[in-house]
Formats: structure tokens, sequence, C-alpha cells
């Protein structure tokens, strides 16, 4: 997939192309569904097929709040969107200037004279442009004018209910990961550079963990968790299976959110290494222990439910 921030990079090689826009945090079954017509559509017509995206998000620079945590940041953001076989990504850096760009403007400039679009994909609820006025019925409007055509997808219901980022991001602040593979297609993916902790893990406990520092934003509800762990750089390595604690270690009186992960079967260091953590399904609360005998027997017993939940059908990475 090629990615730019500006169409004068495609310059010569576009002719023609099938587009579909928006922020696409999560790349949930929503997303996926979207992006799969444009593909569909581009192929049968000999058109480019393009997702045009924003970064930084609009609410970040909009509302000058702090927002919600993003489910997928920009790198696997464009990852998972290229899994998709699209051809091209449109990465527009998002100002307050483009914000206020009548819709109209918008679409001639960046949409229609920059990508040569010949056909539009929406979603049911997607607007934009100042004041959110280019919506379906403003975009059929400048279809006719500027010769392009527009089609608007109704939502992806699963479980009685839409899915939306706002529903996954919901799951994962409650704990409930189990429940997002049906949203997802995949279990929710989390980031982590192995920094040095207190070395406690394998000294005091026997279990050695990797400590990360974030680098995705949505951190699930503190607890632990079966996951599986890829090591990130390492040349087909599979997916390791492991455990995560979230929480604030209080056997040990800490009080700062971390994250932990004990990797199975592996005696090796993984310090200055990136971790990407599928979290499969919580086990328990974080609980305060009477000493690290307890925790042991504890950490003991969380590995066993582990290695039977990593092992069923379903469970895989």
């Amino acid at each position: 997939m090629i990615v730019v921030n500006d169409t004068r990079e495609l310059t010569g090689a576009l002719t023609a192309s099938c587009v579909t826009i928006g922020n696409f945090d999560g790349v949930h079954k929503g997303h996926q569904e979207l992006i799969a017509r444009v593909v569909q559509h581009a192929v049968k017509r000999g058109l480019l097929s393009v997702v045009v995206t924003f970064e930084p998000h609009p609410l970040r620079v909009l509302t000058g709040k702090k927002t919600p945590p993003f489910i997928t940041l920009l790198d696997q953001k464009l990852e998972l969107i290229s899994a998709l076989g699209v051809e091209c990504c449109l990465v527009l850096p998002f100002t307050r200037d483009m914000a206020a760009l009548p819709p109209e403007e918008f679409v001639r400039r960046y949409l229609v004279d920059g990508l040569h679009m010949r056909h539009l994909y929406i979603g049911y609820d997607y607007a934009f442009g100042k004041g959110r006025a280019g919506n379906y019925e403003l975009l059929r409007r400048l279809g006719g004018e500027l010769g392009f055509s527009v089609e608007q997808l109704g939502p992806v219901i699963i479980g009685e209910a839409v899915v939306s980022s706002t529903r996954i991001r919901d799951l994962v602040q409650a704990g409930e990961v189990w429940e997002l593979p049906p949203l997802m297609g995949r279990f929710y993916q989390f980031k982590g550079r192995v920094i040095r902790g207190a070395g406690r893990g394998a000294r005091l406990l026997g279990f050695p963990t990797a400590n990360l520092e974030p680098i995705d934003e949505l951190v699930p509800k503190r607890g632990v968790y079966a996951v599986w762990a890829d090591i990130l750089g390492e040349r087909d390595a599979p997916p390791r299976q492991a455990v995560a604690n979230v929480g604030h270690n209080p056997t040990f009186g800490e009080h700062s959110l971390g994250v932990e992960v004990h990797v199975m079967d592996l005696d090796r260091d993984l310090y200055g290494k990136t971790l990407r953590i599928h979290f499969v399904q919580r086990l328990r609360d974080e609980m305060r222990f009477d000493g690290p005998a307890a925790l042991v027997e504890r950490i003991t017993e969380d590995i066993r439910l582990a290695r039977r939940i990593l092992a069923a059908p379903g469970a895989e990475p």
C-alpha cells in the first residue's frame, strides 16, 4: 500500500479512483465492510482504491480538551488498512484551517482534483467539513456537478447493536476483551517497549516479567489477563502464550499504573524489545496478597488457567 500525505505525491500515477474517508479508529468490522466495498468496486472498474484519513485525529485539534484514548494509533491503523487490500492511503495532516473549509471546497480540492475520484463510499453516520455540513445529501449533489457517484452503507449490527469505536473502547475499558473478536476480527492489541522494572518477578517470585512502557493509548481494565505476546522485530517468531497484569502491584505498595507480562516458557532478556499483546480473556481482578508466597501460588494458578484458555478453539491470535 502506498501511503502519502499530499495528493501531489501521486502525480502521474493516478487517473481515477474509488475512495472512502474517515478516521477509522479501531479498523473494526464496520470499517472493514466499507473498505472491502472500495476494493471490490475499484477492481471491477479498474480504479485505484484509496482510503483517506487524518492525522492527528480531528478531535485532538478541534476540542482542545483531553479526548478518549484511541484504539489504534496511525502505524497500526495503516497496517490493518493495508491488510484489506487497499492500494493507497492518503493521510491528510489535519489543521484548523482544513476544518474551516466548506465541504464543497474540501471535496473539490482533495477528492476530485487531487484523487480524480469517480466513486465514493461513506459510512451511515459520516459527515465532514465546517459544521459537519458534508453529509450524504450534499455529496450526492456535488457528485452530480463534479462527476462522481456516492454510496452510503448502513451500520454493521453484531449482537443486536451497532459496531462502533465507542462500543469497542467501552468493552476494553470494562475488561470484556473476549467480546471483541466478533466486532474487530481480532483480539484487542496493545504495544509497549520493555523497560527495566524492580526486577522482582524473577528475583523474588520466580516468574520473570516484562515491564511495558505503553506505545498505544487504550489500556484495558485493571486485572490479570490471558494473552498472546508477539516479540516484534524477531523474524518468524510465533506469538507466545503469556499472562499480563494491568495494575498497581498492591502487594508491594506500588501506585503507578503499569502493564507487566510473563511470557511462558521463555528464559531470556527482553529489555529494549517491543511487545504486541493480544488480550484474550480477563482472569481476575487485581488483588492484594499477604506476601510473596501467596502471590506465587496465585500466579501459578493464573498461568495454568491461561494455558487452558489459550489452547481452546477461537483463542488463536
